[in-house]
């Protein structure tokens, strides 16, 4: 895939909306995305399966797997005065959610725009203007003035969804794209990006990638997909938080133009050593940058999957400045690295190396 399409591609996915559970949008555009890079399936839960061209069903299946989920709200409750209360869709950090600007989506499938509503100054007492609120303070504002005009006028309902309302930005000076959803939009990017460069290639293992749904809320769609797929070897693409601004020099492991961040443990998971040296020594043979980490929190599809048979699985994230927040950067040679070290493996891989992991 050449530089400009990329860029399309991955500003395109980030502009998508789709919290978990809600992820049409974003299916639909993956799905458009790989037409040609072999058969396409996709089940009730909105998991996308994409089979190579070249599959005999008689070679290790080595699952390809991103998911398609943002992080964002539902609206749970709408109050008399028009304002609607929410829950989190995902892991927020609840001082990046007041004043933002969002869509909510209504009963037509419409987006409608809105805030977060927070209260001014002026009105707060010495004690709010000190502390965080809680979500359960917060609400939308689509500046409706009452209930009924939120039914009947903007047609929204409980357990509309609701998302950051960004727009993806690049900046071709720098290669920096800022923009809402990379954790995974991103690894979605490459899931697609991996498929159409590699139908043309005959391989020595059979490849399904597997786009799951609902990884922000407990990795479900994973659990749906590896079992469809049953995999005897996976490789995770992610957008995983970077640290580059909040850790000291030693710590970095996830800073942005220094190649993907290949973990070998967070909470969920202890990669297969033999796997990740396998990657490892491929991304040196063919000098591609790559960070290392080892996390004391996280997790990722990648431990549903290993947890399957104990497929040996390894993880490929582009570092994501900001994760879980409205507004993130990423940088576009992490995903040309990461894209480049993923077809390496593959070309790589057969009955005999795997045997070895």
């Amino acid at each position: 895939m050449d530089k400009k399409e990329a860029v399309k591609l991955i500003q395109d996915l980030s502009n998508v909306r789709g919290i978990s559970g809600f992820e049409d949008e974003v299916t639909s555009l993956f799905k458009q995305e790989v037409a040609g890079s072999g058969e396409i399936a996709e089940d009730h839960m909105r998991n996308v399966f994409v089979k190579h061209p070249f599959n005999n069903g008689s070679r290790p299946v080595v699952e390809l797997d991103a998911h398609s989920d943002e992080v964002g709200f539902m609206i749970r409750a709408i109050k008399p005065n028009g304002q609607m209360m929410f829950v989190n869709v995902g892991g927020w950090a609840t001082v990046t959610i007041p004043a933002q600007k969002v869509k909510i989506r209504n009963k037509k499938g419409q987006w409608v725009s809105g805030i977060v509503s927070s209260t001014p100054p002026h009105f707060m007492t010495a004690e709010e203007r000190t502390r965080l609120p809680k979500t359960t303070e917060l609400s939308i504002d689509v500046g409706a003035s009452n209930a009924q005009e939120i039914r009947d006028v903007y047609e929204i309902e409980v357990g509309a969804p609701v998302v950051p309302d960004v727009t993806c930005e690049y900046n071709e000076q720098t290669g920096l794209f800022l923009g809402k959803a990379f954790d995974n939009r991103i690894g979605t990017a490459l899931l697609a990006s991996t498929m159409k460069d590699m139908a043309a290639e005959k391989l020595g293992v059979d490849v399904i990638a597997g786009l799951s749904s609902q990884e922000e809320v407990g990795d479900r769609g994973a659990e749906v997909v590896v079992r469809k797929i049953k995999p005897d070897l996976a490789i995770v693409f992610e957008g995983a938080p970077a640290d580059d601004t909040v850790m000291p020099d030693y710590l970095i492991q996830s800073g942005l133009r220094k190649g993907p961040m290949l973990r070998d443990f967070d909470s969920t998971i202890v990669t297969n050593p033999h796997f990740q040296k396998f990657a490892l020594d491929i991304a040196a043979e063919k000098q591609i940058p790559v960070q290392r980490s080892v996390r004391t929190g996280g997790g990722q599809d990648g431990a549903i999957i290993n947890r399957y048979n104990g497929a040996p699985t390894i993880v490929i994230s582009v570092p994501v400045r900001y994760a879980h927040t409205p507004y993130c950067f990423i940088a576009y040679e992490d995903y040309e690295s990461a894209l480049q070290l993923a077809k390496e493996i593959l070309r790589q891989l057969n009955a005999e190396v795997l045997a070895k992991f």
